[in-house]
């Protein structure tokens, strides 16, 4: 798994690039309000799920893995982005959006577990989109983090539209792996 010193120069551009657009905005307006550590979260996020694209689609030869892998990576880069700017249940510092760390957990060591076999990577999307519905049913049993207020039912609104979201991003992801697995395409 190499990466050339092209590709990695691109990568760094393009997370440059994205990286201006917040620093620009806070020139003009006071709703973006980005510290240096936000910076480095959303750079290191991007150059990170960048570079693991790049060394992971670049071993496998048909299109099915690589946008099976570019969708399982979307959706963990989603998920971490949403979760630790707003927060999917509740604010950021509701105590239960620290369980999606177990949906990327599942995910990646599914991944590993499969060695990026195609059919295993499938099976491996297919449990983190388990877990993905299983989140905001432990928090709803442990914490009861919503109400019945007209307010708090709306947030529990969005909380299953936003994972009903990612479970699609996650059995698409597995949906594009089982064809690459049905096509022979292997990872080198």
């Amino acid at each position: 798994m190499t990466l050339s010193l092209k590709n990695l120069t691109r990568l760094a551009l393009v997370t440059a690039f994205l990286l201006l657009i917040p620093l620009v905005a806070m020139q003009f307006t006071k709703e973006v309000n980005w510290t240096l550590s936000d910076f480095v979260f959303a750079g290191g996020l991007v150059f990170g799920t960048g570079l693991a694209y790049q060394l992971i689609a670049s071993q496998a030869n048909g299109p099915a893995y690589r946008f099976g892998i570019g969708l399982a990576l979307a959706a963990g880069f989603l998920l971490i982005w949403v979760n630790g700017a707003v927060g999917l249940i509740g604010s950021e510092n509701n105590p239960a959006n620290l369980l999606y760390a177990g949906v990327l957990g599942v995910a990646a060591v599914g991944a590993l577990l499969a060695r990026f076999r195609p059919l295993g990577m499938a099976r491996a999307m297919v449990a983190a989109a388990l877990a993905q519905v299983a989140v905001p049913l432990l928090a709803l049993l442990i914490w009861r983090p919503w109400s019945t207020t007209a307010d708090e039912a709306w947030n529990t609104a969005q909380v299953l539209g936003v994972t009903g979201m990612f479970v699609v991003l996650w059995v698409g992801a597995a949906l594009l792996f089982r064809r690459a697995g049905a096509t022979g395409v292997r990872p080198a």
